[in-house]
Formats: structure tokens, C-alpha cells, sequence
């Protein structure tokens, strides 16, 4: 069918325990936009193209007749979801019945093609859910509250536009689906894409055994990355999507770049994995894809922005979150009413929380104290890269720990802290911030009403492999 931070003080409750669910988020917008930012040059492969795609009707039934005004302008709003089944070839990951969907996200064209954001919904996020029928052997949904991927395990694609667009009062205009297979192909065909692991990493949930360094990963193992979770990091359902998000940004820029747009061969090769890798709705053809496409080969790539709603670990619901309900509101009016997030007004700290990277050492006998850090840290926007002790306890003093290529990050930090000493290592190459938490440890300084950070996210030219 056609278009038609109230931040909780640190000193609060401990973050909920994770739980160790082994069907991992993965993030796969970038599927999307690469189909929609380069299809412009395959007019001469429409029925090759055409062919590959598979597609599924969402009536004006299923969706209600209740729903959020279309902006006017020839702005777009695209549903991405990522299909988590487990059979066929994907059954090596474990064989598990029916189709799931643990990834779920919004990306907006503004009607100017001037700019794109792609926003993320925390997997685990407890929200209002409405009401939607029974489809295709579908159970249906009865309205409630809880989490928001049940919408498409009860009433599938179509249900989780309905959830969507009720959430958040966004018209939407198309869905795409992606899953496993389509994922890895569509990182072959680009060439593979660059990371950088700070250690080596072995995950046998997730097939995944790397090096640390920089490297480029092919299809197989990018899937084990973006689907990683106990192996990386903090180990957060935040932190991976954090990571993910980063991925996408740098498959974009290998996608859009002369590299492949120059060579035929590639950018045939990127066009028939995309469009073999995706489900749509009937009215997203490959022509409407071209149309866009072609309209967005100006765009600056700095413009394309990955934002996660704005959100807190719930206080009634374990290992849940919940969205703060003023940023996100406004995070959904700028998208609605086609505005740039860019033109957002607020304080800003001299280098962004997205590109600052912290390891936490907890330094106290305080079991837990630097998971729970790492979470209010997370919320803020801060990426988390390990998480461990200091070989010796108890240290006194809060620290944070730097290398000359970090000290520009230290100010952002500090100013979120209520308490922290500076010791500089001059010999460290890394511009990674070690916080190292003490005895006189005070927790996070509450958030000023002007800061904007958690609406602005970090955009496509964010280098994945800073060092």
C-alpha cells in the first residue's frame, strides 16, 4: 500500500540484568538505504530487478482507519524491520520455528532530499501496543502494553506499521523486510565492510572469531558481528545497537563512494543482492526506488543521521526500557513535520557522547558498579568498550584516563560527572577514555533541560575505526 531524558540519577537502583537471549538484534537499515541511495543507475536492469523482488500487500484494513496525517511535500518514511528465521539457510543459526523480528526502524527522506535519518527502537522497549487482526495464520493483537516486537510475532509486517505509526505519529509510507541471507550478500557485493575490534573476538553463538585490528569483514562475518552481544563490549542490547548503527554508517559510505558507483560490475552486483535480500509492500516498486534514488544523488552524506530513540531502563519491569517520553516526543515531530534534526537548538559539549568510546575498571568492592554505570553512561549516548576491574582495589579516587589523542574527549566527560581526577598516559595511542571508578565515586550529574544530544545521534561520515 502507497502513502496512503528525564535521566535517573546513577545512585538509583542497579541496572536489571541482561538476559541472555541468543536471537541477537541485528541492524540492517542499511539495506535500504543503499537500495534507495544508488538504485538511480539501474534503469537499464529494471526487470532483472523487478523479478528479484518479493512483495506483500498492507491493506488500509489492517492499518485502521485512524492515522497520523501525511506531511505535505514528497517526504518518506520507510519501516525496516529484520527477519530472524531460522530455516532453509539460515538454520545454522540455530533452528527455531516461525519468523521473528528483533530489529525494528523508521528511516525518514526529507521532502527536500536535503537530508535522511534512520531512527532505531530499542528491541526491548515496553510500549502502548494497539489493537490488529488476525493475518496469514497470525494470532492478532489485542491492544496492551508490552514489548514492542510482540507486534510482529501477533499480527506480523502489518501490525508493526500499525505499532509504529501509533507510537509515534508518523505517517508511513512503505515497509522493507531483510533477513539473514540478504544481509551478508548485500556486504559481499559492496566488497566487504571495514571495523575495528579493539580485542580479538570468539563467539561461537555467534559463528564469529576475529582478530583485534582494523579489517575487512565479508558477509558471514558481519552478520556474527552485528548479531554479537556477549562477546563485545558491555554486553547491552544498547551497546550492540550502538555498534550496529556504526556498521551501517560505514557500509553506507563504502556503497556510496567512487569506489563502487564508478564500477558497473559492483554497483549491478550491490543492486541485485539488495533487491533479492528484501521483502516490500506492493506500491514500493523498483521504479519508486529509481524515482528516489535519483532525487538523493546530491545528498551529502554527513546529512544521513542514525539516532536511537531516547530512552531509561525501566524501574518496573526488569531488563526492559522505557522511552523518555519529552525528547522522544520531539525526536517524533521533527520527523513528522519533515524538519531537520540538525536545526535542533541546545547545548553542545565540544566532542559529541556518540564519538567518544569509555572503558570502565571498577575500583570499589560495589558488585555491579560499573555495569550500572555503563548503562546511565549508554543512555547518554557514550559508547562502552569493555567493561572490567582494576588489578588493584580498593582506588580511592574516581580517574578518568587518557592518552594525548583522547584529551579532547575528557571535557565532554567530565561535565557529565559529578566527581573524576585526570591522569594523562602520554605513551597512549588510543583517544578511548578509561574511567576508572573509586571509593569517592558520585554518580552522573543530571542532564541540563537544553541538552540535545539523545535527538541528534551521529551521522554517516562517523569513523568507525577512530583510534
Amino acid at each position: 500500500m502507497s502513502s496512503g531524558l528525564v535521566d535517573a540519577p546513577p545512585s538509583g537502583p542497579s541496572t536489571p540484568p541482561r538476559r541472555r537471549r541468543p536471537w541477537l538484534r541485528w541492524v540492517i537499515a542499511v539495506t535500504v538505504t543503499v537500495v534507495l541511495l544508488v538504485a538511480g543507475a539501474a534503469v537499464g536492469v529494471y526487470a532483472r530487478l523487478t523479478g528479484n523482488l518479493k512483495q506483500q500487500d498492507v491493506t488500509a484494513d489492517d492499518l485502521g482507519a485512524t492515522r497520523p496525517p501525511k506531511v505535505a511535500g514528497t517526504a518518506m518514511n520507510i519501516l525496516v524491520v529484520g527477519s530472524d528465521q531460522r530455516d532453509g539457510k539460515n538454520a545454522k543459526y540455530g533452528r527455531v520455528p516461525g519468523e521473528r523480528t528483533d530489529t525494528i526502524m523508521l528511516m525518514h527522506v526529507s521532502s527536500r532530499r536535503d537530508n535522511a535519518m534512520v531512527i532505531s527502537f530499542p528491541r526491548d522497549s515496553v510500549v502502548q501496543l494497539p489493537a490488529c487482526r488476525a493475518v496469514r495464520g497470525l494470532p492478532g493483537q489485542q491492544a496492551h502494553v508490552g514489548m514492542i516486537n510482540e507486534s510482529f510475532n501477533s499480527g506480523g509486517i502489518a501490525c508493526t506499521w500499525k505499532t509504529i505509526e501509533s507510537l509515534t505519529h508518523i505517517r508511513i509510507d512503505h515497509f522493507v523486510k531483510v533477513d539473514f541471507t540478504g544481509f551478508k550478500g548485500i556486504v559481499n557485493a559492496v566488497g566487504g565492510v571495514e571495523v575495528c575490534l579493539p580485542e580479538p573476538v570468539n563467539d561461537k553463538k555467534a559463528l564469529l572469531h576475529l582478530p583485534a585490528g582494523r579489517q575487512t569483514l565479508t558477509g558471514e562475518q558481519a552478520l556474527g558481528y552485528v548479531r554479537a552481544r556477549y562477546s563485545l563490549g558491555d554486553g547491552s542490547d544498547i551497546g550492540r545497537i550502538q555498534r550496529q548503527q556504526m556498521f551501517i554508517a560505514s557500509m553506507v559510505k563504502k556503497a556510496m563512494s567512487g569506489e563502487t558507483l564508478t564500477d558497473p560490475a559492483k554497483l549491478l552486483a550491490l543492486l541485485d543482492a539488495g533487491t533479492k535480500a528484501i521483502t516490500t509492500d506492493s506500491a514500493l516498486t523498483t521504479g519508486v526506488m529509481k524515482d528516489l534514488a535519483t532525487s538523493l544523488q546530491g545528498l551529502d552524506i554527513s546529512k544521513l543521521r542514525f539516532i536511537t530513540t531516547p530512552w531509561h531502563y525501566s524501574l518496573t519491569q526488569p531488563g526492559r526500557v522505557e522511552w523518555e517520553r519529552e525528547q522522544s516526543h520531539r525526536l517524533f515531530q521533527i520527523v513528522a513535520k519533515d524538519q531537520s534534526v540538525d536545526g535542533v537548538k541546545g547545548g553542545q559539549a565540544k566532542v559529541s557522547r556518540s564519538k567518544i568510546q569509555i572503558e570502565l575498571r571498577n575500583g570499589t568492592w560495589r558488585s555491579g558498579l560499573a555495569t550500572e554505570v555503563a548503562a546511565y553512561l549508554e543512555q547518554r549516548g557514550y559508547h562502552i568498550a569493555k567493561i572490567g576491574d582494576t588489578q588493584r582495589k580498593p582506588q580511592r579516587k574516581t580517574t578518568i584516563v587518557y592518552g594525548p589523542n583522547g584529551e579532547t574527549r575528557v571535557p565532554t566527560l567530565t561535565k557529565d560527572l559529578q566527581l573524576a581526577a585526570l591522569r594523562q598516559v602520554p605513551g597512549a595511542a588510543t583517544s578511548r577514555l578509561i574511567l576508572v571508578l573509586g571509593d569517592d565515586w558520585k554518580g552522573l550529574k543530571q542532564l541540563r533541560t537544553d541538552d540535545t544530544e539523545a535527538i541528534k545521534g551521529f551521522d554517516a561520515t562517523h569513523d568507525t575505526c577512530a583510534t
